[in-house]
């Protein structure tokens, strides 16, 4: 897969030393900041749990392909119980939740909430009894805060069902995702990570297309129009293989420091997207609750760099 990176990246106008690590990185800061944009245009079409299975079963597809192309062995043993487990935790309920949530609050919200996974990774720590830097603890304190300033403006909407329900999706699939980082970080495997990714995918496609099925909250895909497989197409392409494949390239490439400024970048991308797209709203409690957010998840992930956890 790193040979498909090199290749994709190569054929660029950045293919000179150090150009196509920042090409990965100007890639990734944009466009995984766009798939928000994708996710709540797909849903208004699609109901988000089986458009999450489409979107998982064609983009882990062509992960799977790739690998038996190049006839990669298959896990073995407990590795399948890893890739089980990542998959429950990342794509059943991580990305599902937060797509299923962006279906009744504004993309932007959903990924400033999507960025405070470094702080729910604080709190979890925290109740593992390790002990923290005071700039992570100061770091979560003033990433909670700035959600709360932008929550100020949205106190009425509190009032709406459905705005809660997208809250809570969100905030369990931050949750969700921050255990999935941890349990990477504990039980990392010998077996290739990319496969792995592919698995996952596969796995948590079939087992949504099931909780479709059987909650009977699916269309038939010949009912789905234009705009809603474009929205899966982007999502699969763009969010699920070009920036993921980026991103673990970039990673390979960059320091720490460089490579977490896409942490930053993402929310606001999809806020202002959001704002010219959908027109949703875009104020000075957002604009100063989404700083002090940043800000918090910048301390944080300083902290990580000087004390891994």
């Amino acid at each position: 897969m790193k040979v498909l990176a090199n290749n994709i990246i190569a054929k660029t106008p950045f293919n000179r030393p150090g150009g196509k690590p920042l090409l990965a990185l100007i890639w990734v800061c944009f466009f995984w900041g766009t798939t928000w944009i994708g996710s709540k245009e797909g849903v208004k079409y699609v109901p988000a749990i089986q458009m999450c299975a489409i979107r998982q079963m064609l983009g882990g597809s062509l992960y799977l392909l790739y690998f038996l192309y190049k006839k990669h062995a298959w896990p073995k043993g407990k590795q399948w119980i890893t890739i089980i487990i990542l998959s429950a935790l990342n794509f059943m309920l991580s990305n599902t939740l937060s797509t299923w949530g962006v279906k009744y609050i504004s993309s932007g919200l959903g990924a400033i909430i999507a960025a405070i996974v470094p702080l729910w990774i604080v709190i979890i720590t925290l109740f593992e009894g390790d002990h923290l830097p005071k700039k992570a603890i100061t770091g979560m304190l003033l990433g909670f805060g700035g959600v709360c300033i932008i929550f100020y403006d949205h106190l009425k909407d509190f009032l709406n069902a459905d705005f809660r329900l997208g809250i809570f999706l969100s905030v369990i699939a931050t949750i969700s995702w921050a255990f999935g980082s941890l349990y990477t970080k504990k039980h990392a495997a010998s077996f290739n990570p990319y496969f792995s990714l592919g698995l996952q995918m596969i796995i948590s496609a079939l087992a949504l297309f099931g909780v479709s099925y059987t909650t009977g909250d699916i269309i038939d895909i010949n009912n789905i129009p234009a705009n809603g497989w474009l929205a899966i197409l982007y999502l699969v392409i763009i969010g699920s293989v070009l920036t993921f494949i980026a991103y673990i390239y970039m990673l390979q490439q960059l320091p720490t420091s460089q490579a977490s400024i896409y942490a930053y970048t993402n929310p606001v991308v999809a806020v202002l997207l959001g704002a010219i797209i959908f027109h949703e709203t875009l104020n000075i409690y957002i604009g100063i609750g989404g700083a002090v957010t940043i800000l918090g998840i910048y301390l944080v992930n300083d902290s990580f760099k000087k004390k891994p956890l």
